[in-house]
Protein backbone atom coordinates (compact mmCIF):
# COMPACT_ATOMS: atom_id res chain seq x y z
CA UNK A 1 0.00 0.00 0.00
CA UNK A 2 1.30 3.45 -0.92
CA UNK A 3 1.44 6.28 1.60
CA UNK A 4 -0.52 9.20 0.11
CA UNK A 5 1.89 11.75 1.56
CA UNK A 6 5.10 10.18 0.22
CA UNK A 7 3.91 10.16 -3.42
CA UNK A 8 2.91 13.10 -5.61
CA UNK A 9 -0.80 13.95 -5.51
CA UNK A 10 -3.13 13.82 -8.48
CA UNK A 11 -3.70 17.18 -10.19
CA UNK A 12 -6.72 16.03 -12.12
CA UNK A 13 -8.73 16.51 -14.09
CA UNK A 14 -7.91 20.19 -14.66
CA UNK A 15 -4.40 20.47 -13.23
CA UNK A 16 -5.41 23.01 -10.58
CA UNK A 17 -5.94 25.68 -13.26
CA UNK A 18 -9.60 26.19 -12.40
CA UNK A 19 -9.04 26.79 -8.70
CA UNK A 20 -10.04 23.27 -7.75
CA UNK A 21 -7.97 21.32 -5.22
CA UNK A 22 -5.96 18.26 -6.14
CA UNK A 23 -7.79 14.98 -5.52
CA UNK A 24 -5.03 13.65 -3.24
CA UNK A 25 -4.70 10.18 -4.78
CA UNK A 26 -1.21 9.00 -5.84
CA UNK A 27 -0.07 9.89 -9.36
CA UNK A 28 0.10 6.99 -11.82
CA UNK A 29 0.08 8.78 -15.21
CA UNK A 30 1.65 11.85 -16.77
CA UNK A 31 -0.22 13.47 -19.68
CA UNK A 32 1.85 15.65 -22.05
CA UNK A 33 0.49 19.14 -22.81
CA UNK A 34 1.41 21.83 -25.33
CA UNK A 35 3.38 24.73 -23.76
CA UNK A 36 2.43 23.58 -20.25
CA UNK A 37 3.89 21.29 -17.62
CA UNK A 38 2.75 17.68 -17.90
CA UNK A 39 -0.43 16.87 -16.00
CA UNK A 40 0.14 14.20 -13.34
CA UNK A 41 -3.04 12.24 -12.60
CA UNK A 42 -4.46 9.14 -10.91
CA UNK A 43 -6.32 6.40 -12.87
CA UNK A 44 -9.71 7.94 -12.00
CA UNK A 45 -8.79 11.30 -13.54
CA UNK A 46 -6.90 10.03 -16.60
CA UNK A 47 -9.97 10.02 -18.86
CA UNK A 48 -11.38 13.37 -17.71
CA UNK A 49 -7.95 15.01 -18.03
CA UNK A 50 -7.70 13.89 -21.67
CA UNK A 51 -11.08 15.47 -22.40
CA UNK A 52 -11.09 18.57 -20.18
CA UNK A 53 -7.56 19.77 -19.38
CA UNK A 54 -6.08 22.61 -21.42
CA UNK A 55 -3.30 21.94 -23.91
CA UNK A 56 -3.50 18.13 -24.01
CA UNK A 57 -1.81 16.80 -27.15
CA UNK A 58 -3.81 14.75 -29.63
CA UNK A 59 -3.22 11.92 -30.06
CA UNK A 60 -2.48 11.91 -26.33
CA UNK A 61 0.99 11.16 -24.99
CA UNK A 62 0.61 9.25 -21.72
CA UNK A 63 3.49 8.00 -19.57
CA UNK A 64 3.10 5.50 -16.74
CA UNK A 65 4.63 6.88 -13.52
CA UNK A 66 5.78 4.53 -10.77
Amino acid sequence: MTDRHSAASCQGPYGGENGLDDCGDPVRFEVARHLRAPLRVCPVHLGPSLLLAAGVLWPPVIVLVR
